[in-house]
């Protein structure tokens, strides 16, 4: 932990960037050191684990807040400190303003003490790269959950022993107590102190669980995240949650999902939007070329006379749609023309010579009407700086 560097400083940002600087460094970063842009680079790929280490503390608000309050430490589960993953309990609220309102006529705890309580909800958050949210991917979470004492399996007694009846109550769980009024004697009702409303008491409790009948465990789980989702997105696991008492069911686990920004492709529902560049003789004679898409390369005809901005569709060559059946979206290239910067002697008589080819008169040297725009198409590039 001493060697890791800044996490900051890996992506090239200050101390309390914003989440849209946070991302935009995470996207230069990667372009320069993402394997598919370096093959065979071994540091570049050592570099680009660093960077998604980086951004998957720092696009997380959560550890975020820990990492600048406690550095490195505050985000490693090894460091101690009660900084244990990425797992949040919702926790026993129920118990405790129960416990403040009891004297109040119940409050938020149910009427009786031995009904089924169900579990609480966990949440975990996971952090994929893009091609893993367009294939889908297997995680192995490591949580921290409330699960049954298997000492005393949930009973809360120690082995060899049970409950007892209570012997303030008789068992009710109920304390019935008079006071004289100046309207008469009111009586009224309320919990037994002794045993909490439970009609039974503890005598030789659980050592494991210390009575409670459940005991914190950690836990290793494997999750399937579905092929198509999204940022932001988060997929529910019934029944993996804490565990309820008094027979009651598990509560879920909710797992949240944040996906890496790519450096070639973006994404705009279930399609993907790349830009490719070509030649300026490419454009203007056609050629075949290779284009990326979530699959490998796939072979593209550019067409003679192909203007900037053109874009190409990839029927299907999306990402898949979620319950879609199989279903795909679409992968959009807007092809890009370079023009070259520093010619030649010989190049540059080549272009003054193709230039005197061509008709000098005003009609025929017109450029033709440019192609609707994409955003005016698709919206996805609304907004956007050119």
């Amino acid at each position: 932990m001493a060697d890791k560097r800044d996490f900051y400083d890996v992506l090239g940002i200050q101390k309390g960037a914003s989440e849209d600087e946070i991302k935009k460094a995470y996207r230069r970063k990667a372009k320069q050191y993402h394997p598919d842009l370096n093959p065979g680079d071994t540091t570049a790929e050592d570099r680009m684990k660093e960077v998604n280490e980086a951004y998957e503390v720092l696009s997380d608000p959560q550890k975020k807040g820990r990492y600048d309050q406690f550095g490195h430490a505050g985000v490693d589960p090894n460091a101690g400190g009660g900084f244990q993953g990425g797992s949040f309990d919702f926790g026993d609220l129920g118990d405790l303003f129960g416990n403040i309102f009891s004297g109040f006529g119940g409050g938020a705890r149910s009427a009786n003490p031995n009904a089924p309580r169900r579990g609480t909800d966990l949440e975990e958050r996971v952090v994929i790269s893009f091609e893993e949210a367009a294939h889908g991917v297997r995680r192995t979470l490591e949580l921290n959950r409330v699960e049954v004492c298997d000492e005393c399996a949930g009973a809360g007694a120690e082995k060899g022993s049970s409950a007892q009846t209570c012997p303030e109550c008789g068992g009710s769980g109920q304390k019935t107590v008079q006071q004289r009024t100046p309207f008469g004697v009111v009586s009224t009702s309320k919990p037994c102190q002794r045993c909490g409303g439970r009609g039974k008491v503890i005598e030789r409790p659980c050592p494991k669980c210390r009575g409670g009948g459940r005991v914190r465990k950690h836990v290793q789980l494997d999750c399937s995240i579905p092929a198509g989702i999204d940022n932001g997105q988060a997929i529910s696991i019934r029944g993996e949650g804490n565990k309820g008492s008094n027979g009651g069911p598990a509560g879920d686990l909710v797992v949240a999902v944040t996906v890496r920004p790519h450096p070639i492709f973006e994404r705009e529902g279930f399609h993907t939007w790349c830009d490719v560049t070509v030649q300026y003789w490419q454009a203007a004679l056609g050629d075949t070329i290779q284009v990326p898409t979530l699959s490998g390369e796939q072979s593209q005809r550019v067409t003679p006379g192909t203007q900037p901005g053109t874009v190409l569709v990839l029927r299907g060559m999306g990402i898949p749609i979620l319950n879609g059946g199989g279903r795909r979206g679409d992968a959009f290239v807007r092809l890009q023309v370079r023009v070259p910067e520093d010619l030649s002697t010989a190049q540059r008589a080549l272009v003054e010579q193709m230039r005197g080819a061509f008709p000098a008169s005003a009609d025929a040297a017109a450029p033709k009407e440019p192609p609707s725009p994409p955003e005016e198409r698709h919206g996805f590039f609304k907004g956007r700086k050119k």
